[in-house]
């Protein structure tokens, strides 16, 4: 019998590799970044058009590559960053296994030019699928230029499973961001559909994370530094009343390399226990280095978690500095609120010894005592002045005494025969509605018992009215008497100037946009100025992670999220016309059973269900 064991040929076991490191456009770019990036380059600028499906292309001013390393870099496990297996425990480069841009060649249509300082003349090659088009000699500038074209062409089942335009272009914008932030020395630019949305030039850490975050960010910031023979601590975590709900703002980097890492998070979160809001999480651009044998990254195929040797020590390490920085910049609560800082002792008068104050008082005075103080206290000084006081008769003294007998006065007497309202018995008002434990609303029917929850139902009410203000009729707007200035990043501008036609059809109204603010004039009769930012927020979170592509779909979670932002809490006292209001107008709904999030609004009990409860 023959044997049925046979090796795959480089194309297949390229694909089958391109599976692990290519998983959707932002691998690539996330590849060709690090790569630019272990090139020494000191500027990159990153062209991605239609959220990478279409073109990912990488210009850095690097060192570039021969012939030969130009040719040889598309072969597996090809790589210029180790040598032997030891390597792998004093790694100071991103990559180091030799298999992304084999990965991509086999998936892509890939043209890269590069071209070395000493050089007059570069290398332009053109690879499609694994197979060598064309390769010839160019003049170029220094450095390489990456262009990844028509991701997944000859994969179509994997390219059926990337998402929406909207959703790709957020998981490239997360990659671009950390490599950024990683490297704060390096200029990075991106431009996504010809529209230039990052220009970063090279800077300092707190310049970088300000200029990826927008200019309201510097003042949420509180520096973190830690320096010890284990690990040496550096970065910024936000002030805790900037928390937000979404975990956006989270960084953590160990040797200039972006992790994931539960374990530290939870050690951040330990610190800021009793600063947050339930719910809420901080922010924090924390840059951690370690001496690269205690780590060991070539444990997962994205390079972002991390093994530790001593994770225990680590975490109290990076918990005490991040608590003992809020206490030093007095973000953490001291126990006298209103202690004013005049009144505390100098320090330069710890060693004087207290004076005793030259008063004199008379050491048997008694208040209390019947008879007056003697006259031997009047050496002391009166401090109050004797008033004059007069008798109280001299008060009516020369008033006129008019006075006559009431009973002398006639009053015209009519007896009233007729009412000027008809007389009803008073109308007595019988409850409907019930509130219980502030949560739920019992009504009776016919059948039985109605119990409703009363968060639920309403959202299921303010939903389907956002709804149609959104797609049918444009709802009615409160003017603000002052317009709200809010602050956003540049991606997040970028997505509410294309959420603006329709959130203004549900009430908002918009002044102007900057590169990082945004003015409201105008909100939506339900809602409060107070909720403005964390109605947005949410928003913008659900268009960035969830949504179609589709503007019904858009439109969709828009009404979802207002819904759910503005509709009554569990906890909130509501009178009888307010229970009954709601009910009355959860069953004009077109689907009254389920919430938008599909949650039962409501169940009923019947007269039969409560007899066999009752029945012995």
């Amino acid at each position: 019998m023959s044997g049925i064991i046979q090796l795959l040929p480089d194309h297949v076991a390229n694909q089958i590799a391109a599976g692990e490191v290519v998983q959707r456009p932002a691998s690539v770019v996330k590849e060709l970044l690090e790569n630019a990036v272990d090139a020494k380059a000191s500027d990159i600028k990153l062209i991605v058009k239609e959220a990478g499906k279409t073109l990912v292309q990488v210009i850095d001013n690097g060192l570039g590559m021969n012939t030969t390393d130009a040719r040889l870099c598309f072969e597996r496990h090809a790589t210029s960053k180790i040598r032997q297996a030891e390597d792998l425990f004093d790694l100071h480069t991103k990559g180091f296994r030799g298999e992304a841009l084999a990965s991509i060649a086999a998936i892509a249509h890939v043209e890269m030019k590069t071209k070395q300082d000493q050089e007059e003349l570069g290398n332009h090659i053109v690879i499609e699928g694994s197979k060598l088009t064309t390769q010839e000699v160019a003049v170029l500038p220094k450095g390489t230029s990456f262009a990844v074209k028509n991701l997944f062409f000859n994969i179509p089942a994997r390219r059926n499973f990337l998402k929406s335009e909207t959703v790709e272009f957020r998981h490239v914008l997360d990659e671009f961001q950390r490599v950024a932030l990683a490297h704060p020395s390096v200029s990075f630019t991106l431009i996504h559909n010809g529209s230039e949305l990052y220009n970063l030039p090279g800077s300092n850490m707190r310049q970088r994370i300000v200029a990826i975050f927008g200019g309201k960010t510097n003042e949420k910031l509180v520096p973190v530094s830690e320096d010890t023979d284990l690990i040496k601590i550096n970065g910024f975590v936000g002030k805790p009343e900037f928390a937000k709900k979404s975990r956006g703002e989270q960084f953590f980097f160990v040797n200039d390399r972006y992790i994931k890492s539960p374990y530290l998070h939870h050690a951040i979160m330990s610190a800021f226990e009793g600063l947050l809001k339930e719910g809420n999480q901080p922010s924090y651009f924390l840059y951690l280095q370690v001496p690269p044998h205690t780590i060991d990254i070539n444990i997962h195929p994205t390079k972002t978690e991390i093994k530790f040797d001593d994770e225990h020590s680590l975490y109290a390490i990076l918990r005490s500095a991040v608590k003992h920085s809020l206490g030093q910049f007095n973000v953490a609560p001291i126990l006298d609120f209103e202690r004013d800082s005049n009144l505390d002792t100098p320090y330069q008068y710890k060693d004087k010894t207290a004076d005793f104050p030259t008063i004199q008082v008379d050491a048997g005075f008694n208040p209390f005592a019947a008879d007056k103080p003697s006259k031997s206290l009047s050496s002391f000084g009166s401090y109050r002045k004797e008033a004059p006081q007069g008798n109280w008769e001299s008060l009516y003294v020369g008033l006129k005494q008019d006075t006559e007998e009431i009973a002398s006065f006639s009053f015209e007497s009519t007896e009233v025969t007729g009412s000027l309202f008809e007389e009803e018995a008073p109308e007595t008002t019988v409850h409907a509605t019930y509130q219980i434990h502030k949560k739920y609303i019992v009504s009776a029917i016919k059948s039985g018992m109605l119990v409703l929850d009363q968060g639920r139902a309403h959202q299921r009410v303010l939903y389907e009215q956002f709804l149609t203000n959104i797609t049918i009729q444009k709802a009615s707007s409160q003017q603000l008497l002052f317009p709200l200035e809010l602050y956003f990043s540049a991606d997040e501008m970028h997505i509410l100037r294309e959420m603006q036609p329709t959130l203004e059809n549900t009430g908002f109204v918009f002044d102007g946009f900057t590169t990082d603010a945004v003015q409201i004039s105008g909100l939506p009769i339900l809602m409060v100025d107070s909720e403005v930012s964390i109605v947005l927020e949410e928003i913008i979170n659900n268009i960035q992670n969830e949504i179609p592509e589709s503007s019904f779909s858009q439109s969709d979670t828009i009404a979802k999220s207002m819904a759910k932002s503005l509709a009554v809490k569990t906890g909130t006292y509501l009178t009888d016309k307010e229970q009954e209001n709601l009910v009355n107008s959860l069953f004009a709904c077109k689907e009254p059973t389920i919430s938008p999030f599909q949650k039962p609004t409501f169940i009923t009990f019947t007269v039969e269900d409560l007899d066999k409860r009752f029945a012995l």
